[in-house]
């Protein structure tokens, strides 16, 4: 694999460790709120090799014990189930964050993770806005994470006008039974769609109203506003 981008140090991606963060290109969704636009839509470089990453997170290993592997959509890549093995074998705690489009791709990773994050970023009705028509895999990744054995997340960005009172409900309906579900505040800088810089966010109260509704649903929710 190669990697668009490398955060060598992040307190906030991995709960509770310290991890290096890296990032893929392309993406098989195209979220109009996204902040990671430029490795979404036509990323040609500069790259990080995977042989300099290894060496890198080897010479690091005295500050993390974990490495997260994000994007973009890092299952679009035929490499990752590797990569992800190599990451192991060398003793790393590896996270992976997906928007659960590749169940296929999902299930052939889990050997090698300790956590996994996966985006549930509406209700199912509302995803052919953010590029998709076809959504059987999303139900498919969520049943897959929830019978992994795994620690995992399930995470939404509360974007107005995608994320609602109504669509949270349906939400809750998607990942009923889960064991943690995370709500992140948008954050209007930098989106793939320029428009969506001007929306402003729900607020704080407006998320928490989210959060109590989704407490019906799961066994914690979490806020990250």
């Amino acid at each position: 694999m190669r990697f668009a981008g490398f955060q060598k140090t992040s307190l906030i991606d991995y709960p509770d460790r310290v991890a290096s963060v890296l990032f893929s290109a392309g993406c098989n969704l195209r979220c109009p709120y996204c902040h990671n636009g430029d490795l979404v839509e036509g990323y040609t470089g500069p790259f990080h090799e995977e042989v300099e990453i290894i060496e890198i997170l080897l010479s690091r290993k005295r500050y993390i014990d974990s490495v997260v592997v994000s994007g973009g959509e890092p299952t679009m890549d035929p490499g990752l189930p590797a990569f992800l093995e190599k990451l192991r074998e060398l003793g790393f705690n590896v996270k992976l964050d997906t928007n659960g489009l590749k169940p296929d791709a999902l299930r052939e990773c889990l050997p090698y993770l300790s956590y996994v994050a996966m985006d549930v970023k509406t209700s199912i009705e509302n995803y052919p806005s953010l590029g998709t028509g076809d959504t059987s895999q999303i139900s498919e990744s969520i049943k897959i994470i929830m019978e992994s054995g795994l620690d995992y997340e399930f995470r939404c960005t509360a974007v107005p006008g995608i994320v609602e009172l109504e669509s949270v409900r349906k939400m809750g309906e998607m990942v009923r039974g889960a064991e943690i579900f995370v709500f992140q505040q948008y954050k209007p800088e930098k989106t793939l769609d320029p428009t969506y810089n001007d929306i402003i966010p729900h607020t704080e109260e407006q998320i928490r109203e989210f959060a109590a509704i989704m407490e019906n649903y799961v066994e914690k929710v979490l806020l990250r506003v």
